[in-house]
């Protein structure tokens, strides 16, 4: 271990004849540092993105798959008998932990968003609604509609299950598309890295030529490329991951009312997942620079 932080330590240090072969300013740092700060910065979103779609999958998951509605659908003069009656059912059903009637004021409550607080459901053929609430093992769908249909003909049971799985798999592709633009966002930088680094290399052909006739080695050349433009890579994700966590951190909280479009943010240790972009970003440059010097040394040979 205290190898592996010695050669880290020598590798930020440098040597300060290396140094002097890549130049400390110019276009190809700013391009590599800027470069890697907005990948950094799109990637804290897309992370972000990923983690909320996968939270927003399994409460989808979570919630409808233990619950279910029936709908009494009847003359009203039939209605209460027949919810009365879907209830006994329920009660000596296998699987069902929980069920009761909506009152008006609840199914009012429902119908608001659509119709308004001020609708009337005496004006409009409402059908009774039953929660039900399942237990772990959940109960037996088809069994329970056989049931319904012989002794309660007015009702319909809803398990959710056309609502659920689509819901959960349109989740489950955001969140694929979140890991793959991370992914895709990673590419972008290896070779923005790259183009910076073969533009700094032409640059400094001379330098290069003047460095191989007092006895530099091509390794020797190369790594001072690699490390300059890791550092710069790791000091612009590192900032760009800064900014992106204070851009997440203004996101609205998550909300019932909002649903989708709030709660994107990191929850608990997530926070600190960012972190990784930088180093990530580094390993990135370190990789694609030293690809990208040693082809361009063997050409300058």
């Amino acid at each position: 271990m205290s190898s592996v932080v010695g050669n880290i330590r020598r590798f930020a240090l440098g040597d300060p004849q290396s140094n002097r072969v890549v130049p400390p300013s110019g276009f190809t740092a700013q391009l590599t540092f800027f470069a890697a700060g907005t990948m950094a910065f799109l990637a804290v979103f897309a992370m972000a993105l990923s983690l909320a779609s996968g939270r927003l999958a399994a409460r989808w998951g979570d919630e409808l798959a233990r619950s279910s509605t029936i709908r009494i659908v009847a003359p009203m003069d039939q209605r209460a008998a027949q919810t009365d009656a879907a209830l006994r059912i329920l009660e000596t059903t296998a699987g069902v932990a929980f069920a009761r009637a909506l009152d008006t004021e609840e199914q009012q409550d429902l119908l608001a968003p659509w119709f308004g607080p001020e609708l009337d459901l005496a004006t409009l053929p409402v059908p009774q609604l039953i929660e039900v609430i399942e237990e772990e093992t959940g109960f037996d769908a088809a069994g329970l509609r056989l049931r319904l249909a012989a002794e309660v003909p007015g009702a319909v049971l809803d398990d959710h299950t056309r609502w659920r799985e689509p819901l959960v798999q349109a989740a489950s592709r955001l969140r694929l598309l979140g890991w793959v633009s991370a992914i895709l966002l990673g590419v972008t930088t290896a070779v923005m890295v790259t183009l910076a680094a073969n533009a700094a290399l032409a640059a400094n052909a001379q330098v290069i030529a003047v460095l191989r006739l007092v006895g530099a080695t091509d390794r020797y050349i190369a790594q001072a490329f690699i490390r300059r433009f890791t550092l710069r890579a790791f000091g612009g994700a590192f900032v760009g991951s800064l900014l992106g966590l204070g851009a997440v951190l203004l996101l609205p909280a998550a909300s019932d009312t909002g649903g989708f479009l709030t709660g994107l943010g990191f929850q608990g240790w997530h926070w600190g997942l960012p972190l990784i972009i930088p180093v990530l970003a580094a390993a990135v440059a370190f990789i694609a620079t030293g690809a990208a010097a040693n082809r361009a040394l063997k050409r300058l040979a």
